[in-house]
């Protein structure tokens, strides 16, 4: 057995409440997959909620600093370093892969142990390559002790070689286990983010990238203030960098292909992400040939309704948030998973920006059938502009 297998059932206590709900689908007749499917749901919003009380709170008006905020902020509940990419190969064959790095605080509260193996703060990390043709993902899970040895606070290496994960140390380092985000500066274009490298291993996938980025990070929302919910009382701090340039290679079917292309980071960290009545969202990053890139979500409600928040953004650093009010985003098409029934392709119109976008998976069965089910996988963009883009679909 792996030992990604021994963690997880170490682990796995901590999280039954947080993951109750969550259950397969294959093998069910369709009541009892519609039942799964409200489960699911029901643990997306369990997992994301509004159980935040004592934790730190997001609110207006906090301006990001950088480059501390590269770095993990433990007193709020959740947060994630996201990078996604659209990549092909030496051959034109066009692909995508995702790295995602969580970090989950089970309380809101430090253990007063003071033990190295004590700490209320786990780590889960996924990672997926997507073709037109095949979809792999995989997951980690990990507890973020042991601690820093004393007297290493000034070498982070020294404490990552004493952690099964963690996030630390300028240069950035992020890494579960064998997965490992490596920055390469301490200050720069990105406040030290880029050069950097990734690595992630598994048995029947793996990839191998250099990161490079000389624009300037992009902060959404009102100065990083992200506004889930049109009241503002549920918020994440939020800011990304849409243009990456990547080399590098991938293994798949047992072969190392080259691959280049182009990334996305999101950095997001809340204590608490849907308001209650929200079952999950629908998030689309877009690079355009005309070299913008625009970033959308829609979190769900209840009774059809949606909350959107969006921005286009250029490489010189400009953006702009897109005027809400204009935004048209309908389902063309669903595809059956093995652990749901998601939408694939979808219209989406912008007319303050002069966009009419059709939105298509490369493959639309690019579900992650892990512990808790989502969608996640490249598209390709027609339309008044053409491109290409990542999608995420939680909640159903």
């Amino acid at each position: 057995m792996r030992l990604i297998t021994m963690r997880w059932r170490a682990v796995a206590p901590l999280l039954a409440g947080l993951l109750l709900g969550c259950a397969v689908l294959s093998g069910c007749d369709k009541a009892h997959q519609d039942q799964a499917q409200q489960q699911d749901s029901r643990a997306m919003s369990r997992v994301m909620g509004t159980a935040s009380e004592g934790y730190a709170k997001v609110e207006p008006g906090a301006a990001l600093q950088f480059p501390k905020d590269h770095l993990p902020h433990p007193r709020f509940r959740q947060e994630w370093w996201y990078l996604t990419a659209n990549l092909t190969t030496q051959s034109g064959e066009p692909l995508g892969l995702q790295w995602t790095q969580f970090r989950i605080a089970l309380s809101p509260d430090e253990p007063e142990s003071s033990s190295p193996w004590a700490t209320n703060q786990l780590y889960m990390a996924h990672s997926a390559l997507s073709f037109q043709n095949s979809h792999q993902s995989a997951e980690r899970w990990a507890r973020g002790a042991l601690a820093a040895p004393q007297g290493k606070a000034a070498h982070p290496q020294g404490a990552q070689d004493k952690t099964q994960a963690g996030a630390m140390g300028l240069p950035l380092r992020v890494w579960l286990d064998n997965w490992r985000w490596q920055s390469q500066a301490a200050s720069g274009p990105n406040s030290g983010l880029f050069p950097a490298s990734l690595q992630v291993s598994e048995e029947d996938f793996a990839f191998e990238l250099q990161l490079d980025s000389q624009a300037e990070l992009q902060i959404q929302g009102d100065k990083g203030f992200s506004r889930k919910n049109a009241a503002g009382t549920v918020a994440s701090y939020y800011y990304s960098q849409p243009f990456i340039r990547v080399e590098g290679r991938v293994r798949h079917k047992e072969q190392w292909l080259q691959v280049s292309g182009n990334a996305w980071l999101d950095r997001e960290w809340s204590s608490e992400f849907l308001s209650r009545g929200q079952q999950g969202w629908d998030w689309f990053a877009l690079r355009l040939d005309d070299g913008s890139a625009l970033m959308l979500f829609q979190l769900r409600e209840q009774e059809n309704k949606a909350f959107f928040s969006g921005k286009r953004m250029y490489p010189d650093g400009s953006g702009h948030p897109l005027a809400l009010e204009d935004i048209s985003l309908s389902v063309k098409d669903w595809q059956q998973t093995a652990s749901g029934r998601y939408p694939v392709a979808w219209q989406l119109e912008l007319p303050g920006e002069s966009l009419s976008l059709t939105l298509e998976a490369l493959n639309p069965n690019a579900a992650m059938n892990l512990s808790i089910p989502y969608w996640e996988g490249p598209i390709t963009i027609k339309g008044t502009q053409t491109g290409v883009g990542y999608m995420e679909l939680t909640g159903y």
